[in-house]
């Protein structure tokens, strides 16, 4: 586990994933990461929820998630069309301004076509930059514009770049939100190339990975097709995060993060 010390001031707004890199950071965040193994292995001791009927067996098969960050966007109907003819289910971290209140209409088909709606906060502040009500600001505010679109509010969410701390896990559980990290990026945000961002995530997958995208840039839907036939073709079974876990439940406030292969 990373520790670093970290300033809880109020930093300028983040412009939209404009950082110069994402990285995983636990800042200042005393609780350990849960790989989806752990989760599942807990679960199959009798310590956590039910598998879903008809689920996926991620101890069987060789899984891997699909994720998307701070859409919707105007290339969201196309990505969806995309899964849908893969038949491949993705979990979506939508962002809130711009996107949840610009989109209505394409995050109720994200939820209707089967995937799994997540919170990426309201306006991708930096949350280990915030005190304890802006973070309950940025995720609140989200969860009740996905609630009323959906029905439904999100159990899954996103820090920005991967930043968390204590104050962070906190809220996050008061809200009943587990964190969601990643191991599989392509950083599709400093390229256009869908050659590149294809190639980057093949050359990383792992079973358990947890691949983040984001489906606002342009050369990122063009490339998801190539990456699902390939991994397919390599074995591979498409989940939600949800999947990823089951049978065991993803914890409010408990942060995710697989492990890489060796």
């Amino acid at each position: 586990m990373f520790r670093t010390t970290s300033g809880r001031r109020r930093g300028p707004a983040v412009a939209l994933l404009a950082a110069a890199s994402l990285v995983l950071t636990l800042a200042g965040c005393s609780a350990e990461t849960v790989t989806p193994g752990d989760a599942r292995g807990g679960a199959a001791a009798g310590l956590k929820g039910a598998a879903p009927a008809g689920g996926v067996d991620c101890d069987k098969v060789k899984c891997i998630a699909l994720t998307f960050d701070a859409g919707p966007g105007k290339d969201t109907p196309h990505l969806l069309d995309v899964l849908k003819e893969k038949k491949v289910h993705a979990t979506f971290f939508l962002l809130g301004k711009k996107h949840v209140e610009r989109y209505p209409q394409v995050v109720k088909r994200i939820s209707d076509e089967g995937h799994e709606v997540a919170n990426h906060t309201w306006s991708h502040e930096i949350l280990t930059d915030l005190d304890a009500s802006e973070v309950r600001e940025e995720l609140s505010r989200t969860q009740d514009a996905i609630a009323k679109i959906t029905g439904r509010k999100p159990t899954l969410m996103r820090p920005p770049q991967g930043r968390t701390d204590d104050t962070v896990a906190e809220v996050s559980r008061e809200l009943g939100l587990a964190q969601i990290l990643w191991s599989i990026t392509a950083k599709d945000y400093s390229t256009t190339d869908s050659a590149l961002i294809r190639k980057r995530v093949l050359e990383q997958a792992h079973r358990d990975g947890i691949i983040l995208l984001h489906d606002i840039y342009d050369g990122t839907v063009p490339a998801v097709p190539g990456i699902i036939d390939e991994l397919k073709r390599q074995g591979y079974t498409f989940v939600t995060v949800p999947e990823l876990l089951a049978p065991g439940k993803a914890e409010p406030g408990a942060v995710y993060r697989p492990e890489k292969d060796d």
